[in-house]
């Protein structure tokens, strides 16, 4: 049984914004010192989603991978933060400040970057762009120095789907969107197959905190509200793909109490959760935007710059799940099993709910 319920709808277009500044730790927020310092390797430009570094989510696992670059290709980085409601002339005149200053790469972290970086990109052919989870808005005449870095979320989150079915004890769980989009309802469809291959009797709870404004992944409160509304209404497991909301679904299984659990999302949350919330944090799928990051940047430090769509997906570690905390030492080997169907092609995971 699937439910869905819709909060906070509200209409924006695509807005991201802010230049950071190569050197300031405090411009994209997270760990100090990324992109301190001066080294012989690439200058990469380096632009976040909503949220920025610190979201404990999508950004962070993209910093991972630039520090992956610092440590082993001694590069260095200038980080770009985003901003709720900026136009589309903002992410160009991003993109087209950090060109100019002699980045490459430039990877923008988040699919809204595609106009943009399809804007902007043919002006400088000998730079080379990423954009993760990105699409070609004109495939007609695609730029060749654009790489679009996917993942196959629907397969991650299939996984924790069935986590979530072997734990829950009300056949009752939730899943919570940051924004009502078809990346997010990829999370969604994936989540939902995989609590229904384990028992399709069991009721899923859908809401999404924003049907278009990207602040729905900048957006604890309203996390924290839907979340507490499916715990309210029976459900004991809430899996969300809401980038900074999310820790506002931790708080809410937290105040839900005990056998209340949540699920994270691309990073291993349990890691960066306050103590409380670690004990509500079931598992966390895992989407490895840290290896997509440093790939692109390898790549280009190669002279073989990626190009076109590249796909992470669960046969290539792209996705999968975390273990931390223990909570389903008890159930791997049947999640393993799941993940092997996926690999040989056994089960086919969809992509829309």
């Amino acid at each position: 049984m699937r439910r869905l319920t819709k909060i906070a709808a509200a209409s924006a277009v695509l807005s991201l914004a802010l230049v950071g500044c190569a050197n300031d730790s405090d411009t994209a927020g997270g760990d100090e010192g990324l992109c301190d310092g001066g080294g012989d390797g690439p200058v990469v430009g380096l632009a976040y989603d909503v949220g920025g570094r610190g979201d404990q989510s999508f950004n962070d696992s993209a910093a991972r991978g630039m520090q992956q670059a610092v440590d082993e290709l001694d590069a260095t980085c200038t980080e770009a933060e985003a901003q709720d409601g900026e136009p589309e002339s903002a992410r160009e005149d991003r993109l087209r400040a950090l060109a100019e200053d002699g980045h490459n790469p430039i990877i923008g972290t988040g699919f809204a970057y595609s106009l943009s970086v399809d804007a902007v990109a043919p002006d400088f052919p000998d730079v080379n762009f990423g954009v993760v989870d990105g699409f070609d808005p004109t495939p007609d005449e695609p730029n060749d120095n654009v790489a679009y870095l996917g993942f196959a979320e629907h397969e991650g989150s299939f996984l924790v789907g069935v986590a979530a079915a072997l734990k829950t004890q009300t056949d009752h769980v939730g899943f919570v969107g940051g924004v009502n989009n078809d990346l997010i309802k990829k999370f969604e469809a994936g989540y939902a197959a995989g609590v229904a291959a384990v028992d399709e009797n069991i009721t899923v709870d859908v809401t999404y905190i924003e049907e278009e404004d990207l602040k729905g992944f900048n957006d604890p409160a309203g996390g924290k509200a839907a979340a507490a509304a499916m715990y309210e209404g029976g459900a004991d497991i809430v899996y969300h793909a809401s980038g900074g909301s999310g820790s506002g679904v931790f708080d809410a299984a937290v105040e839900a109490g005990d056998n209340m659990w949540a699920i994270g999302v691309d990073s291993d949350q349990y890691l960066t959760a306050s103590e409380d919330q670690k004990a509500h944090i079931l598992t966390s799928m895992l989407k490895r935007v840290d290896t997509a990051t440093f790939d692109m940047i390898r790549s280009v430090d190669d002279g073989e710059p990626l190009t076109s769509y590249q796909a992470y997906d669960l046969a290539s570690d792209g996705v999968g799940y975390a273990t931390s905390g223990g909570f389903i030492d008890d159930i791997t080997d049947q999640i393993d099993e799941f993940a092997e169907q996926i690999k040989n092609g056994d089960i086919t995971v969809p992509d829309k709910p």
